[in-house]
């Protein structure tokens, strides 16, 4: 079984150009541009006077989506559980915030909310809070529409006690409004370029899974139940559509025969330099699409001559 990719971009892979180079309606054409169907966005970052848009803001961002045929997909969203000094927040405090941002992400059309609470650990527990903060908001989560679902980001692999913690709360909640948002960096397989002044001890201990954390495509039948997003994570893809780091020769078929036909969302996380993201994006795009295509054209002839031979 297989299913279509639908195509989208996060804001987030503009950063540094948005504010300097180009401005919203910037961002939303060049995502149209290339075929884009989604728009992803943070919401502290990309909604003007956040958590309350004026009506004008408001009316803008509907009208530049409608322009540009555009589908609001993920709203990021922070519960900085650490945000005082002398305490963390409780769990009734994570709700609120987790509250105030659903209502905003629904207010600008998105279906899922991505939101980031503070860690424990080097692998990115998040603080014990979450799930009491969260079972607080499934009824109202479950009134909008609007799914929850937190990230599975490098250094935490698949087969990790926080996707465990993840997966049994679904099932004790039977919740149908919270899930899991897979980032492609954890397929990561080749390390990434050193940052201007690094050393190699820098990239021991935290900073190791900057060289790739390698979880195989596989374990994606592990849960992709439970995944309704994907974060297309990748760092640099050259003239020949070849990713430096990110093995889409593995990781599009996998998807394709685990007929996953949700948002791959383009999350570019590369060089900053101006202009620079609006090319990759296009590139990551015609990469998978022809990943996509060439998955499929196998497959129809697979078929075929089975009938054939039948």
């Amino acid at each position: 079984m297989s299913g279509s990719f639908k195509y989208g971009v996060s804001l987030y892979s503009y950063t540094d150009d948005i504010g300097t180079v180009m401005g919203l309606e910037d961002a939303l054409y060049h995502a149209a541009d290339l075929g884009a169907t989604g728009i992803e966005i943070l919401g502290e970052a990309h909604v003007d006077a956040y958590p309350e848009p004026s009506a004008a803001w408001l009316d803008r961002w509907f009208a530049l989506v409608d322009q540009y045929g555009l589908e609001p997909t993920n709203f990021a969203s922070w519960i900085d559980t650490h945000v005082q000094r002398d305490r963390d927040l409780t769990a009734e405090e994570g709700a609120a915030q987790l509250t105030l941002d659903l209502h905003l992400a629904k207010r600008l059309g998105f279906r899922f909310l991505r939101p980031k609470f503070g860690v424990i650990d080097d692998e990115l527990t998040p603080h014990p809070i979450w799930s009491g903060a969260v079972e607080r908001v499934l009824d109202l989560a479950a009134k909008l529409d609007v799914m929850i679902i937190p990230e599975i980001h490098a250094p935490t692999p698949i087969r990790h006690p926080v996707v465990e913690g993840y997966v049994d709360f679904i099932q004790r909640t039977g919740t149908k409004h919270f899930g899991l948002l897979i980032d492609t960096g954890i397929f990561q397989d080749r390390p990434l370029p050193y940052w201007q002044h690094e050393t190699p001890e820098m990239r021991e201990g935290a900073m190791s899974f900057l060289n790739g954390i390698k979880v195989p495509v596989e374990h994606l039948a592990e849960v992709i139940d439970y995944v309704p997003f994907i974060q297309a994570k990748f760092h640099h893809i050259d003239e020949q559509l070849h990713d430096h780091n990110i093995p889409w020769e593995k990781v599009v078929p996998a998807l394709k025969s685990l007929g996953y036909s949700g948002y791959l969302s383009s999350e570019y996380e590369g060089v900053r330099d101006p202009w620079v993201a609006i090319e990759q994006v296009r590139r990551q795009h015609a990469l998978i699409r022809k990943l996509e295509d060439e998955f499929d054209q196998r497959t129809s002839t697979n078929s075929q001559t089975e009938i054939a031979n039948a």
